[in-house]
This record gives structure tokens, sequence and C-alpha cells, in this order.
């Protein structure tokens, strides 16, 4: 997660993440969940504080994985 500021802040959201979602999703898609969340928060509000980039990658994470549950 070196790639966004206050990485270290942001590789606890992915840890979290990647243990709340372990045998959902890989690792690689949680990091790029959170990569994306950051992005997105920072363009609509032109910041993105861990907790918020938290909230949306795991929206992300929650609608991946119902998407892939009704695909069976």
């Amino acid at each position: 997660m070196s790639q966004l500021p206050d990485s270290e802040q942001y590789e606890q959201v992915e840890a979290l993440l990647r243990d709340e979602f372990a045998g959902i999703h890989p690792a690689a898609t949680v990091t790029r969940c959170v990569q994306a969340a950051h992005h997105g928060a920072v363009e609509v509000t032109g910041h993105a504080p861990p907790s918020l980039v938290e909230r949306i990658a795991r929206k992300h994470l929650q609608v991946l994985a119902t998407a892939a549950a009704e695909r069976g």
C-alpha cells in the first residue's frame, strides 16, 4: 500500500479488511478496493481520512461478495 500517503494508517485499514473478508476475497482484491476507495474519497471530498476509506472499501467488498454469491 505504499502508493498512498500516510501508508501506515491505510495499511491498518487494509489489514483489518483482509481479516474481515478472509476466505471471501483475495488480499489483492482488498488492496485494490482500498486504493479505489482512497482515490474516490479524494476526488469527491478532497481528502481521504482512513475511517472514510475503510467505510467505502468495506462497502465495495460487500457488493463484490454479494455479486459473486448471486452468480453462484
